[in-house]
This record gives structure tokens, C-alpha cells and sequence, in this order.
């Protein structure tokens, strides 16, 4: 039966992939990969459990305004660069085969090297470690067992808790009166949560096509209806002075294809979408934000072996666009227009592994 044969290798590609949202300064950092985690392929019987564990690596540091790209920040060694680590622990049940519940556990480690945080004359090093915001939501399946076997959607729905510290601090040189360091909050994009609590709304499906194919896709919103969180930016600004919480998005929709000569191994090629809107779409939206998006080609590859999958997908940007803001909008004149920049990764590496913790071995099965 297809869906007994997908019922671990489609749960992991769907889960992997929106985990990994969040590709420098603008897009979703790890505490925000939530579409996933509320949402991810739960195809389960009543009963059993799926425990998944993922991992994401990415470096930014490629700077643009809009669409355009200035190449001589890295040429003049003036980039600011992110080096983010991630690792959710996410736990899943199946109250029935067509509903499940779903809690996250995210930590984060970011390293963050910056000239213009230091004075502008020396290059220094931030970071920032630990829990980041917990995820805990509920989805249901549209069809039932049997009807399912051309393929299934699901629509989601569940919240983001502020757990993680949103005024993390670090040490900044030569910035005081007289030159000498300071204890500040480090930057936006590497802050471990928002404090916001997020109202998350997201979908996935997958559909089996012949020639050993399926077609997969998944995405949310999450909107955070809370404006600024009160943390200091110490940017030059009046208007950016405090961070904004802003609502973030994500989509993704691809390809999986089997191989039939090797059981339970796949390939994936899709495309994804992700970013922070200017404006929020419940709430105000003052304070500062990097708003923006990113579009990628997504290539992967997914092996299943009994009840364990482990995936592999590494995302490649192909458009970075960073978007103006409203503090942007409202600071400019005609004759200075305002367009903040952002610094963005080439590429992603994402990697998970799950267990389905199933009531009986999953029955093998070959499309055609």
C-alpha cells in the first residue's frame, strides 16, 4: 500500500524541509522554522509516535539592498558574517490517523563577526547560545485512509511560545564614551526569539504520480501580533531604536522521486520561498526589522530503513531581496531615499533523522 511505504519517508521530507527555513539577516531564524514543527507529515496511526531530530548549518555574508548585490563589501572585508547552528528535538502523536499533535524543542548557536558594531575600526566576534522559541500546535489530515491513496492535505494551526531570550548580550568594542566596551543586545538576526507569542497557520500535501513520483509541498504563516519587544538596537536611527516582532512565511513545493531498485531511497528537486513581510499583517509594525525573501532551488535526498528515516537537502539561493522597510519608507526624502541592507547565505545545509515509534513494522511497497 503506497501510503504504509510513505508513511516514514514523506514525514521526514516534509519535516526536514521546513525546518531548515532561515538564511541569514532577513529570513526565518531557528527559532521560526515553526511551519514544520506545527504542521509536518504525520501520516501515523492512532497511537504512535514520531521523534525527529534536526540539524541546520548556514554562513551569511553576502550583502544586498533589494535585489542588488554589493559585491564590495566582501572585496573591501567590510561584510558582516553569521555563522547559525540549529538543533530541534520535535515530538509528534497521532490521536487518530487523521489527527496528530506536535511539540518543538529548538536550540540555536549563532556566531556573528561585524566591523560596524565595533567602532568601524576593528573586526570582533558576538554570539549568543541556548533554548529559542518553543513550538506546540495540532493538525488534521483531510482525507481518511480510505480515500488517501492518490494522496492526502493537511491543514495545521498551533503556537509559538517566547521562550527564547529575545535580549541576548555580548560585548561591543570601542563604542563607549571614551572608546571602551559596552555590554549591549547582540543584533536582531541572531537573537534566540522575538518575545512574541506567534499564532502559526500552515498546510502541507504530497500526491503520488506515476513514474515513481510524488509531489510534495508544505508552508505557514505565522503572524505576531506584538509590536516592538523592548530590546535596544543602539542604531543611529530614531525610528529603529527597538527591535520589531515581526510575522514570517514560508512555502515550499517539489518532486520525490523513488527508486524502485532500492528500497526506501529517494531524491527530492523543488523550490522554496521565505522571508519577513514590511508590514504585519495583525498589529502594528514599528521598530526595526529587516524585511525581505529569499527564493532557492532545493535539491535533497531522503533513505528510509525500517522505522528510521534520515534526509538530507541543501537549499540554494537563486534571488535574495532585501525589501525596504517602513522606517526606511518613513525616514526617506526626495532627495535621500532610504534602503537598508541585509546580508544573506548562499546555500543551506539541513539534515534529520527520524523514528516512527509504530504499533507494527510498516508493510514494504513498490509503485508499479
Amino acid at each position: 500500500m503506497k501510503l504504509k511505504f510513505y508513511s516514514l519517508l514523506i514525514p521526514a521530507l516534509l519535516w526536514c524541509g521546513l525546518e531548515s527555513y532561515g538564511q541569514g539577516c532577513v529570513a526565518i531564524r531557528q527559532f521560526s522554522g515553526v511551519g514544520n514543527a506545527i504542521g509536518q507529515g504525520n501520516l501515523l496511526e492512532k497511537g504512535e509516535w514520531n521523534f525527529n531530530t534536526n540539524y541546520r548549518y548556514f554562513k551569511s555574508f553576502r550583502h544586498f539592498r533589494g535585489t542588488h548585490q554589493e559585491r564590495e563589501r566582501v572585496a573591501n572585508n567590510t561584510e558582516v558574517i553569521n555563522w547559525s547552528h540549529g538543533l530541534d528535538f520535535n515530538i509528534s502523536y497521532a490521536f487518530s490517523s487523521r489527527v496528530y499533535g506536535i511539540v518543538s524543542l529548538p536550540l540555536a548557536y549563532n556566531e556573528r563577526s561585524s566591523l560596524y558594531e565595533h567602532g568601524r575600526t576593528e573586526r570582533h566576534m558576538t554570539y549568543s547560545g541556548g533554548l529559542a522559541d518553543m513550538r506546540i500546535g495540532a493538525g488534521y489530515w483531510i482525507l481518511g485512509e480510505e480515500k488517501s491513496k492518490s494522496g492526502n492535505m493537511a491543514f495545521g494551526a498551533g503556537i509559538k511560545l517566547p521562550t527564547g531570550d529575545y535580549n541576548a548580550l555580548g560585548i561591543f568594542y570601542n563604542v563607549g564614551p571614551n572608546g571602551e566596551p559596552q555590554t549591549r543586545p547582540v543584533d536582531q538576526s541572531i537573537q534566540l526569539g522575538d518575545g512574541g507569542v506567534g499564532l502559526i497557520l500552515d498546510m502541507q500535501g504530497y500526491w503520488f504520480i506515476p513514474g515513481n513520483l510524488v509531489w510534495y509541498y508544505d508552508g505557514f504563516y505565522m503572524f505576531n501580533p506584538r509590536n516592538t519587544n523592548g530590546t535596544q538596537t543602539f542604531r543611529a536611527r530614531q525610528s529603529e531604536g527597538i527591535m520589531s516582532v515581526p510575522d514570517q512565511y514560508a512555502f515550499r513545493t517539489g518532486l520525490l522521486k523513488t527508486i524502485p531498485k532500492i528500497h526506501g531511497l529517494g531524491f527530492t528537486l523543488g523550490g522554496r520561498i521565505e522571508g519577513i513581510p514590511v508590514r504585519d499583517f495583525i498589529g502594528e509594525s514599528d521598530g526595526f526589522r529587516r524585511p525581505g525573501y529569499i527564493i532557492s532551488v532545493e535539491p535533497g535526498a531522503s533513505y528510509m530503513i525500517g522505522n528510521f528515516t534520515t534526509t538530507l537537502n541543501v537549499p540554494i539561493a537563486l534571488i535574495r531581496n532585501r525589501t525596504r522597510s517602513l522606517t526606511d519608507i518613513a525616514d526617506s526624502t526626495p532627495d535621500n531615499i532610504r534602503h537598508g541592507d541585509a546580508a544573506f547565505a548562499d546555500y543551506l545545509v539541513n539534515l534529520g533523522f527520524a523514528y516512527r515509534l509504530a504499533k507494527k513494522q510498516p508493510t514494504p511497497f513498490k509503485l508499479n
